[in-house]
């Protein structure tokens, strides 16, 4: 599959609750279409993952592409996904004051018991038809 230079693209754990929510919030609050999606379980979501020297097995990140541009991963592409996004989203960018070592810290914390506390399901979510053409695998 080509990957389109002039979208941002998001690669999240398919199989997590908490971050299909955020998916589907990122696509309910991008008025200017500017991301695509890819689950980090896809065979082009791994692909991605390790062109970019990073192990395609480690799923507790949210990746933020900008192709030609940079990567970006947990707190950092989440503050960077919310630039783009309308409503309160939006405010996450004010974030930027706190040191990145303590962002990741509360990521990694959240990361790390996401299954527990919003469960997970057993294979990665089906796109609606409607919305079908914001993933790319």
């Amino acid at each position: 599959m080509e990957i389109p230079k002039d979208k941002k693209i998001v690669l999240f754990d398919g199989v997590c609750n908490l971050c299909n929510g955020a998916v589907t919030y990122i696509i309910k609050h991008d008025k200017k279409d500017i991301f695509r999606f890819a689950s980090l379980q896809s065979e082009l979501g791994r692909k991605l993952v390790s062109e970019r020297g990073m192990d395609p097995d480690d799923l507790d990140s949210i990746i933020l592409i900008e192709p030609g541009v940079a990567y970006f991963r947990k707190s950092t592409a989440a503050l960077e996904i919310s630039k783009d996004l309308s409503g309160g989203a939006s405010l996450l960018q004010y974030f930027w004051f706190i040191p990145e070592s303590l962002r990741d810290g509360i990521y990694n914390l959240i990361a790390n018991n996401r299954y527990k506390w919003y469960g997970k399901k057993e294979s990665c979510m089906i796109p609606t038809p409607e919305l079908k053409s914001k993933f790319l695998d």
